[in-house]
């Protein structure tokens, strides 16, 4: 795989990916170092089985965690999953309490300084949550080129990324290999960066913004066009909040806008069946028992029939949600129950993280769709 799309017309990959890694390597000591909100508390509150599992990351991994989102989705018991750009290992290593020892998280990343962090606590974490054998490990490489670093073709039930897809020099080169290595029925969930408009190329230069990962932003409208060339369902936007910069920064960047928001992206059989139908949700997820707020436009409450268009019925019948869920199809609707087939679906990151910075609730069940 070719990995010559660069980040600006002046820039080489090759110069961007040693610049990224001087910048995360060398530069930074701590989360304390970067120049903007990004590494913020998590815009929603945490489940406390997810707080309990940070609980147990060791000090010297969490100071050194350079996320912008909390990349942690529903329902991860056993699964096989991989963390593009995985840092200090923070979040493998949250991840492999939560799979249990009959799951696996592999982390890859491209800075040997992060690498060494990540592998000194593979036996730490191994006996603090009780497990007889180790199940994850950290391999080095480059996240738009996955083959290059042994990662085989649909291996993966899910694939995380924090903050970082944003600073690859070839955004789309990293989501065709997401998409080559994911399972039919898996997804990419995903928290990066966004902008409301494109830098202009003289902007895009500036190291520190490239290293903060504002320069190699996409705006959102870009994300979907990729997305489906590529062809993952219609990204399903999760969460947002606004990011703030320091001084130094506001000086550069003038009155662009840039948020940190969450997307998933399924990957589901192209021979698919996809009719609309009413899905109940049955509970027994860990942490969601009594409803599942599947992204910011819909949640499944426990016992209740919520009417849902094609495409999220074939997400959900080919994904590892389908044995939480009964479907009733579309023959055999009853007249009640609640739907989210409403002409107010939110898709604008900088939407949402307007709404929900003015206390607005976007995830909706109910018959008059979001508000």
């Amino acid at each position: 795989m070719s990995l010559c799309s660069s980040a600006t017309e002046n820039s080489s990959p090759l110069k961007t990916y040693e610049e990224v890694k001087n910048y995360y390597g060398k530069q930074l000591s701590n989360t304390k170092d970067l120049k903007t909100s990004a590494c913020a508390a998590p815009s929603k509150p945490l489940p406390l089985h997810l707080k309990a599992a940070l609980d147990q990351i060791h000090e010297d991994i969490s100071s050194r965690y350079y996320g912008c989102g909390l990349s942690v989705p529903e329902s991860l018991e056993n699964c096989i999953m991989l963390d593009l750009g995985s840092g200090s290992g923070r979040d493998c290593y949250m991840l492999s309490k939560l799979v249990g020892q009959k799951g696996h998280v592999t982390g890859i990343d491209m800075t040997d300084e992060q690498l060494e962090l990540s592998r000194k606590y593979i036996v730490f974490h191994t006996e603090k949550f009780g497990f007889q054998l180790p199940n994850v490990d950290f391999v080095k490489g480059y996240i738009e080129d996955l083959k290059a670093a042994n990662i085989k073709d649909n291996r993966y039930d899910v694939i995380i990324s924090n903050c970082v897809i944003n600073l690859s020099p070839d955004k789309k080169a990293v989501l065709r290999e997401a998409y080559r290595v994911l399972k039919d029925g898996g997804e990419i969930y995903f928290s990066d960066m966004y902008i409301n408009k494109a830098l202009p190329a003289e902007l895009k230069e500036s190291k520190v913004l490239w290293g903060e990962g504002l320069g190699g932003a996409l705006t959102w409208k870009e994300l979907f066009d990729i997305a489906a060339d590529i062809g993952f369902c219609t990204p399903r936007l999760v969460t947002a909040r606004y990011i703030t910069v320091n001084e130094e920064l506001k000086n550069i960047i003038g009155d662009y806008k840039f948020v940190s928001a969450t997307f998933r992206l399924f990957k589901v059989p192209k021979d698919a069946v996809k009719v609309k139908c009413r899905a109940v949700y049955n509970g027994g997820i860990t942490g969601y028992e009594q409803k599942l707020e599947l992204d910011a436009n819909i949640t499944f409450k426990v016992g209740e029939a919520v009417e849902i268009d094609e495409e999220l019925s074939s997400i959900l019948k080919c994904s590892r949600f389908v044995d939480k869920f009964s479907f009733q199809e579309a023959g055999n609707m009853p007249c009640s129950g609640s739907s989210h087939l409403s002409k107010e679906t939110i898709r604008n990151p900088f939407e949402l993280a307007e709404a929900l910075s003015n206390g607005a609730q976007y995830s909706c069940s109910g018959d008059s769709g979001c508000s």
